[in-house]
């Protein structure tokens, strides 16, 4: 009978909890005359005047369709074609949205692709006050950038804890889909620490509040008013809302934000190894208790792995105390930090916890490589690559295979996109620099590719 009792108390009070917080659910006739209804109308009030849209201008240079002679290097030298003579450039104009963050020193923070190529930023507050804003900062990897305005009258938004977030939590996207300004969508946190949405890193909540284009570099906040999310992607095979998004964590945005206020760009480091997510199949192969954590299958020689001692075959469990459940866990980890700091790593080596201390060093030729990673076409590189997208794989080292053509000699030789080619003609690949030296002078080439959890050799000619 107690018990009866104390679960219809609790019922009742998270009843009330609900209604206090404004969400839907009990009709104004039940109420009564006299009872307030149920509303998120005063949080709305106060954190959309922190909500912007963001108009961009720019150009950008596209590579149309040519004939396939000038990708031969004989046929260009003989009839004078210069580099990058398949290209043109196309003027664009795109919108989305930003959250004022700082209103003293005026950043707003957004998505890295709603600002890409732009020459021209306007950022537009509620009252409808055009601002031209200025880029402190991007990092197209988190798909994280801040810009600065200059305006006496901005309202910001406070951070929340994204890491307290549950699948269940009500949360409210706000942005300016389809140039719709300032429009609210309600749901729930539908799941979290989702990957293998886009190239970079990711550990995005997923909701199921409508975002549309536009919504992008928007909030995504809880029933307090505080941000957990910036509104970045949607799942979708008709370009519209089909009730699953994508946000960047709070957290993970606070973390880049920082850095790219203090320094103008992050500078990701190193760890130097080469990993899987544990599979329940490798994991029973292994005697491990559960199927978590990244499994060392490469250690880059003389990196801050091999100096601290990690080995391949080690599962790396942790870093800096937090768990890691799977190879994007660790990227995600070791690419928030910077050059030079210390960082534990908790690791099962033979069935026995070990703990070791890494030193995450700087990423070799970093400016170098990513002005190749550019510049550099597949062709340019090797005749096998041909229809083949590539660059530099974030912080596990290797060259990701973006997207391939289909019918394209890359396609028939059997590459696909999220590949990551680790090695070429027995020589370690850790990026499109390594590759094109590895591939110099070479009539056939054979690629050591991970795919997933396998790895397979994939030979070009």
């Amino acid at each position: 009978m107690n018990r009866l009792r104390s679960t219809i108390l609790a019922a009742a009070t998270s009843l009330a909890v609900m209604l206090a917080a404004g969400l839907p659910g009990t009709p104004a006739e039940a109420q009564g005359a006299s009872s307030p209804v149920p509303s998120l109308a005063p949080m709305i009030k106060r954190v959309s005047p922190a909500v912007v849209n963001i108009a961009t201008r720019g150009t950008i240079k596209q590579r149309g369709p040519q004939n396939p002679l000038l990708d031969d290097p004989f046929f260009r030298r003989f009839f004078d074609v210069p580099p990058g003579g398949g290209t043109r450039e196309r003027q664009f104009q795109s919108a989305g949205s930003g959250v004022i963050i700082d209103a003293k020193k005026g950043y707003v923070l957004t998505n890295a692709h709603v600002i890409e190529n732009a020459s021209e930023i306007t950022v537009t507050l509620q009252d409808g006050t055009d601002i031209k804003a200025e880029v402190v900062g991007s990092d197209a990897p988190s798909d994280v950038a801040v810009l600065k305005v200059e305006h006496n009258a901005l309202v910001q938004l406070s951070f929340g804890d994204s890491s307290r977030l549950e699948v269940g939590d009500y949360v409210v996207a706000i942005g300016n889909p389809f140039g719709l300004q300032h429009t609210v969508t309600q749901g729930i946190v539908s799941g979290l620490s989702r990957s293998g949405i886009t190239d970079g890193y990711e550990d995005f909540i997923q909701t199921d509040a409508s975002i549309n284009p536009g919504n992008s570099g928007g909030a995504l906040v809880n029933l307090r008013g505080e941000l957990v999310g910036i509104n970045t992607a949607i799942l979708s095979r008709s370009g519209g809302n089909i009730g699953i998004g994508f946000a960047i964590p709070a957290n993970m945005a606070k973390n880049v934000m920082e850095q790219l206020v203090k320094f103008g760009s992050v500078k990701r480091g190193l760890l130097g190894v080469s990993i899987y997510t544990v599979t329940p199949d490798i994991a029973q192969s292994l005697g491990l208790k559960d199927a978590n954590g990244a499994l060392v299958s490469e250690v880059v020689q003389g990196s801050p792995a091999d100096k601290a001692g990690i080995r391949p075959g080690d599962v790396i469990t942790s870093v800096n105390g937090q768990g890691v459940k799977s190879n994007t866990d660790l990227q995600n980890a070791i690419g928030l930090l910077r050059v030079g700091e210390t960082v534990d790593v908790g690791l099962v080596r033979d069935g026995k916890p070990r703990k070791v201390t890494a030193v995450i060093a700087e990423t070799p030729n970093e400016a170098t490589t990513r002005a190749e990673a550019e510049d550099l076409d597949a062709p340019e590189i090797h005749r096998g690559l041909v229809g083949a997208q590539l660059a530099d794989a974030p912080n596990a080292g290797g060259v990701l295979v973006r997207a391939v053509e289909a019918g394209s000699p890359a396609s028939i030789a059997g590459l696909r996109s999220n590949d990551v080619i680790v090695n070429a003609n027995r020589t370690q690949v850790g990026n499109l620099r390594h590759l094109r030296d590895a591939a110099r002078g070479a009539n056939s080439l054979v690629l050591t590719v991970r795919r997933g959890s396998t790895a397979l050799l994939i030979p070009l000619r």
